[in-house]
């Protein structure tokens, strides 16, 4: 294993947006690969947009789970490498490799003798749709071994400070991807199911360059010779985060449900927002791993000033990216939204959606940096706790919202821009509040440092 220790020393800005810039990019890469499929997709019409939209639900489900691995195995890597113990880190990351195999094998068997009943609770009362959702899910599904894989190894090379490499691994996807897209959609005629399948060679070419690159960091050899301690010890860690996210998952179909009342285009319009939105959100959750991994190797390491400072960093680079986009998708909705659809009904949906939730998006990159920061020094229990709550709220002031005599649709739109803003408030307070404490009980110790 390469010894890798270079975020407890150095100057702290400099070190974090060197390793946020590069994990930044890959998560942009990462979301990349929903929207040049929605690029092209959207050119086959809203109904195609709304297939692709309703599976991804269920996607997105998968991807929940996987975080409890992904979260788990970070947190436990990056205290390894700041304490210096790398014994420890190898464990894990081994343990980490077998229970996500473990844990693709369970999803991806629920996802295939159980589709009908998952598209079907949608009503959405439309064959071509329910028929183009199934075939995405299926075939999106059986790639998810490849895509949990490079979650993970992209988290365990952030944790030993290493974020550049991720970056370029998932640059080749991606342009693997834009080639591949075109070429089975409309070339060879395969509709959503092209779409799906160049996903999932280019998650493939991915997987393997992860394998082959990251030799000079770790070994993952003998992964089926696992420790229950291990894998009991990284779902520890990880589980607040993967319930918040299963939970929220959950809440996206029970919203979704509430959508469909308006159709498929009202569906469409969503999914592409949502696509949109996804370049602040994924920046940002680039944001989220320099920020864990940084406060997560300067916790083992016992150097608390620095994680003060490094999140100040980071609160500051948030409050760009979310006030960036709230001026993008506030002033050119229309543009923004055009880009995929043509279809008026859906446009005007659309550009309603980025405008109401583009207010929120200066808290949502807040509460996501204070997310980090939990991950990090090992308390995710407490962020997970109040997004959950929060975006809970989102469902009973969806359905009074959205009543034909308040907002309509709009309404819908309108719970979730709330709900992101008192978030980001508070979870940035409890955060602060977290850190006071840790110098209070170490100021004695002089470990604050």
């Amino acid at each position: 294993m390469k010894n890798i220790n270079r975020l407890t020393e150095g100057p702290i800005s400099k070190l974090l947006i060197t390793l946020a810039v590069p994990i930044m990019g890959s998560s942009f890469l990462q979301m990349a690969y929903g929207l040049v499929d929605m690029l092209w997709i959207g050119r086959l019409g809203s109904n195609a947009v709304a297939g692709i939209g309703t599976a991804m639900f269920f996607i997105n489900f998968g991807y929940a789970i996987n975080s409890m691995i992904v979260t788990g195995a970070g947190i436990k890597v990056s205290h390894s490498v700041g304490s210096k113990d790398y014994d420890s880190a190898t464990d894990c990351i081994k343990n980490a490799f077998f229970i996500n195999f473990i844990m693709f094998i369970f999803f991806i068997s629920g996802l295939i003798f159980y589709k009908d009943d998952l598209i079907g609770y949608f009503q959405l009362n439309n064959n071509q749709v329910e028929s183009m959702a199934k075939t995405y899910l299926v075939i999106t599904g059986l790639g998810l071994v490849f895509k949990f894989s490079n979650f993970l190894f992209t988290r365990i090379l952030n944790s030993f400070g290493e974020s550049k490499l991720p970056f370029k691994i998932n640059a080749v996807g991606v342009v693997t991807n834009i080639i591949l897209d075109p070429l089975l959609i409309f070339v060879l005629d395969m509709g959503v199911a092209g779409a799906a399948l160049a996903t999932i060679i280019s998650q493939a070419i991915s997987m393997i360059l992860f394998f082959r690159a990251s030799k000079e960091y770790f070994s993952i050899k003998n992964i089926f010779e696992y420790k229950l301690s291990k894998i009991r010890e990284i779902l520890s860690l990880g589980l607040p985060i993967a319930v918040q996210r299963i939970l929220f998952t959950g809440f996206g179909i029970l919203i979704a449900k509430i959508i469909s009342r308006w159709g498929p285009d009202a569906i469409a319009a969503q999914k592409i927002g949502l696509q949109i939105e996804s370049i602040a959100y994924m920046t940002a959750g680039g944001l989220y791993g320099a920020v864990a991994s940084f406060t997560g190797q300067n916790y083992g390491a016992k150097k608390y000033r620095r994680i003060s400072e490094g999140y100040k960093t980071a609160f500051i680079l948030a409050s760009v990216i979310g006030g960036t986009a709230t001026i993008l998708f506030v002033v050119f909705p229309k543009e923004l939204i055009s880009l995929f659809i043509k279809d008026s009904k859906t446009l005007e949906i659309g550009i309603n959606y980025l405008r109401i939730v583009g207010i929120s998006q200066f808290f949502m990159c807040i509460e996501i940096i204070s997310n980090a920061g939990f991950s990090g020094i090992g308390r995710p229990k407490v962020s997970s706790t109040v997004s959950i709550i929060f975006t809970g709220l989102r469902i009973p002031i969806a359905y009074y919202l959205s009543h034909e005599s308040r907002m309509g649709i709009n309404g819908v739109w309108m719970s979730i821009a709330l709900s992101s803003i008192l978030k980001g408030i508070i979870l940035s307070g409890l955060f602060l509040r977290n850190l006071r404490k840790i110098y209070i009980n170490v100021k004695g110790e002089g470990l604050w440092t």
